[in-house]
């Protein structure tokens, strides 16, 4: 299927409802396919520009979805604006599910020893259908033994958690090992194991996801202060374009 883009900061953002892009993965899957799957924030997009080389890493996914509301609302600069969100924690969910019915063969990497160990007990206690050949937690500074594991046990989804920029950089090396749906999903490890709470579906609904973590965790205000820059740059490069 082919899906419209929109170029945000010269990333080009499939224009794609969450239901269109799980029939295309599922598609994917289906067909055996190598597909490597980005869902950006404005915090992925920012450091992409400050970072060449992972900038080059983003470019070469074959799907980059927005999963920040500020990816959405920086597109209503543009002439086409993107339809919805597509968040990362949603698309790993469904996939799980799928992989439930069908079967699938999947590696999970990411993650603390315990959380790992308690998103893996959850798995075989709620998807016991997933055939989950494999896992590692994030805490590693040797890849060799990972690689030689995706490589002999050959996945067909690979979710890797680690966080940007290393669960992309990880993939764009190590995707070739297998043809399968390669995924970073940041901390939806710790999420989906109940040992950080997601925000309620009040604060889903409205697109405010952002503003309960941030009251939860008041931190992270050093990270969520590159949202109000990125919107400014990508006003000012939509205001360039019109000249």
């Amino acid at each position: 299927m082919k899906f419209n883009s929109v170029n945000i900061l010269e990333f080009n953002f499939l224009n794609v409802t969450k239901s269109q892009f799980l029939k295309q993965v599922e598609s994917d899957l289906s067909q055996h396919k190598n597909r490597f799957i980005i869902t950006a924030n404005p915090e992925i997009v920012m450091f992409a520009r400050k970072n060449p080389d992972y900038a080059k890493i983003v470019h070469s996914a074959d799907y980059l979805v927005p999963d920040g509301i500020g990816i959405v609302k920086a597109s209503k600069f543009t002439d086409t604006p993107l339809t919805e969100r597509v968040t990362g924690y949603d698309v790993f969910t469904e996939l799980l599910n799928w992989a439930d019915e069908h079967h699938s063969k999947t590696y999970f990497l990411g993650g603390k020893p315990e959380v790992i160990e308690k998103v893996v007990q959850k798995i075989h206690r709620e998807h016991s259908g997933i055939d989950l050949v494999g896992y590692h937690d994030g805490y590693f500074k040797d890849t060799s033994p990972i690689v030689n594991e995706i490589k002999q046990l050959q996945p067909e989804i690979v979710f890797v958690a680690t966080g940007f920029p290393k669960q992309e950089e990880f993939i764009a090396e190590h995707r070739h090992l297998t043809s399968a749906i390669w995924m970073g999903i940041g901390g939806s490890f710790d999420v989906y194991a109940d040992v950080v709470k997601r925000a309620p579906e009040f604060w889903q609904k409205h697109n405010v996801e952002w503003l309960y973590r941030l009251l939860s965790d008041p931190k992270r205000i050093k990270r969520q202060i590159v949202l109000p820059i990125f919107m400014l740059e990508a006003f000012k490069a939509n205001k360039k374009k019109e000249k």
